[in-house]
C-alpha cells in the first residue's frame, strides 16, 4: 500500500483504542506507536544509498516486510515509548505488533507484492486483488474520523466498525479475484493479478509460451483484450544480467517477465505494469552496432 493508507491505517488504530483515562504522555506514546509501527517496515528504501548491485527491486518488501520481524519492530516502539515519554505499557508491544502486520499482511494483496516469508523463502507473494492505492479504505476511514469528531464517547466504536468494513472489502475483492484467476488456468500457464481503482475491476496478465495477453476483466461483464505481447523467450540474457544487473532481479522478482529483443535492445519488463505500450519497470540495454 502506499504511504497515505499505512498512515491512515496507523491512526485508525490509534483512534480504536480507549483512550479515556489516559495521561498526556500515554496517548503520545499510543499515537507514535500505531503510526510509526504502521510506518516502519517502508525504511527499507533507505537501501537505495547503498545499492550498487542492483538489488533495490528485491530488498524492498524484503526483510523488513517479513512476518518474522514483526515483533522486533513491536519491541522497538516499546523501547521508544520508555525514552521518549517514559511509559511502561505492554499494551504498546500488541498495537506494535498489529500495525506491523497489518503493513505487512496489507502489503501482499496489492500487485507489487512482498518477502513476507524472509530470510526463509525470497519468494515475492502477491495476490493482486487490491490496489496500491485504494480509495475505498480511504473513503471508510474517512468516514470514521468524520463520525468521531461528532461523538468523541463513541469514537472507538467508529474505528472498530472501519476495521470491519475494512476487512470485508479485502474479502469481497480477492474472493473476486480468486475467481477470475480460476476461469484463466485452463488456458494460460502462467497468470497474474493486478487490480483496479475501481472496485471489482482487475488486469488479467496471462502467458502460454511467448504470447502475453492482458486482459480488463470482471465478474459482472466479458473480458477484454487490451494488449497481445510476444516476449523473445529464445533470446540469450547473460550479457544483459552481467551488464544491468537490475535486469536480472527484475526477472527474479516477478512472476513472470516479458523478453525484448527488437535489434535495438534487449531487455525485460513486468507485464502486470504494462500501460500505453510500455512498462514502468523495464530493464534494458541498447545493442552495440
Amino acid at each position: 500500500m502506499d504511504s497515505v493508507t499505512h498512515t491512515l491505517f496507523g491512526l485508525a488504530l490509534y483512534g480504536a483504542v480507549d483512550k479515556k483515562h489516559m495521561k498526556k504522555s500515554q496517548k503520545r506514546a499510543y499515537l507514535l506507536t500505531a503510526v510509526g509501527a504502521s510506518q516502519i517496515p517502508d525504511i527499507d528504501v533507505i537501501s537505495q544509498l547503498w545499492d550498487n548491485e542492483g538489488l533495490y527491486q528485491m530488498w524492498h518488501r524484503g526483510i523488513t516486510h517479513s512476518i518474522f520481524l514483526t515483533p522486533l519492530w513491536a519491541a522497538l516502539f516499546i523501547l521508544l515509548s520508555f525514552l521518549l515519554f517514559k511509559v511502561k505499557d505492554v499494551k504498546l508491544f500488541f498495537l506494535g505488533w498489529v500495525a506491523v502486520i497489518i503493513h505487512n499482511t496489507s502489503d501482499l494483496f496489492n500487485a507489487w507484492g512482498t518477502g513476507y516469508l524472509e530470510p526463509f523463502s525470497n519468494m515475492r507473494i502477491t495476490f493482486g486483488t487490491i490496489p496500491i492505492i485504494d480509495f475505498v479504505f480511504w473513503v471508510i476511514l474517512g468516514t470514521a474520523f468524520i463520525a468521531s469528531k461528532f461523538n468523541k464517547i463513541k469514537s472507538p466504536s467508529y474505528f472498530k466498525l472501519a476495521w470491519v468494513f475494512i476487512a470485508l472489502h479485502v474479502i469481497i475483492q480477492s474472493v473476486q479475484g480468486w475467481m477470475l484467476y480460476n476461469q484463466y488456468e485452463d488456458d494460460y500457464e502462467q497468470i497474474a493479478l493486478s487490480a483496479g481503482f475501481i472496485p471489482w475491476t482487475y488486469t488479467v496478465i496471462a502467458k502460454s509460451d511467448s504470447e502475453v495477453n492482458i486482459f480488463q476483466d470482471n465478474l459482472f461483464s466479458e473480458r477484454k483484450l487490451q494488449y497481445e505481447l510476444t516476449s523473445a523467450e529464445d533470446t540469450d540474457l547473460n550479457g544483459l544480467f552481467t551488464e544491468k544487473p537490475e535486469a536480472k532481479t527484475l526477472s527474479e522478482w516477478s512472476p513472470f517477465v516479458v523478453i525484448v529483443d527488437d535489434g535495438d535492445r534487449i531487455g525485460v519488463y513486468d507485464p502486470r505494469f504494462y500501460r500505453n505500450g510500455q512498462s514502468f519497470l523495464f530493464e534494458y540495454i541498447d545493442k552495440t552496432q
